[in-house]
């Protein structure tokens, strides 16, 4: 794994992390580099259960031919991931 292929997956997650941001409702309190993360994470947990569903993608983030779902997959398990977890760790009354 090269470092260009690291930095590509850190700025999808963080493009797919800010998309699911606008997405979830309410006022979310995470830096960009949380969302960036949950937007990895999210993206990793989207792919991996669609790949239960429909069997694993050629190339996932792609925009070309049919494998825009990548995409939409990746979105959502990060807007499933941006939900949960104000409620798992959710802010002290101090922060």
């Amino acid at each position: 794994m090269s470092i260009g292929s690291i930095l590509s997956w850190i700025v999808c997650g963080l493009v797919v992390g800010i998309i699911a941001r606008f997405l979830v409702p309410g006022r979310q309190s995470m830096s960009l580099a949380l969302t960036a993360m949950l937007g990895i994470v999210g993206s990793l947990l989207g792919g991996f259960l669609y790949s239960l569903i429909r069997g694993s993608a050629a190339v996932p983030f792609s925009l070309t031919g049919h494998n825009w779902y990548g995409w939409i997959v990746g979105i959502l398990g990060a807007a499933l991931l941006v939900w949960i977890y104000p409620q798992v760790y959710p802010r002290k009354w101090w922060q």
